[in-house]
């Protein structure tokens, strides 16, 4: 019996700076996960995947990514996804550095 659907969002990676990119609902990418389309049909989420793998100059791997409505949107469900989210754990840079220096 296959799996019922879940929701997700769809992520890549910046195809000139390297960061993670969510799709959002107005065919824009942004680096902010909260912003992302949080996709609830199956459908319609195999739809938009087509899309963004059609975008290689902008977008690397696109793939759908599970994720949860949250309280500002989208938020990961898989511990992968808020690593790819956060950024790297091993010493401040990118965007862990800009939240720093905003502190």
């Amino acid at each position: 019996m296959a799996r019922a659907f879940t929701p997700k969002v769809i992520t890549a990676n910046d195809l000139i700076e390297g960061d993670v990119i969510y799709l959002t609902a107005d065919d824009t990418w942004t680096r902010e996960m909260c912003m992302a389309e949080l996709l609830t049909d199956e459908a319609h989420a195999d739809l938009r995947l087509l899309d963004a793998i059609q975008q290689p100059g902008i977008a690397v791997g696109p793939y759908l990514a599970d994720a949860k409505a949250g309280e500002n949107g989208p938020e990961p469900t898989h511990f992968r996804e808020e690593f790819r989210r956060t950024g790297p754990s091993n010493y401040f840079h990118g965007k862990q550095a800009d939240l720093a220096a905003a502190s």
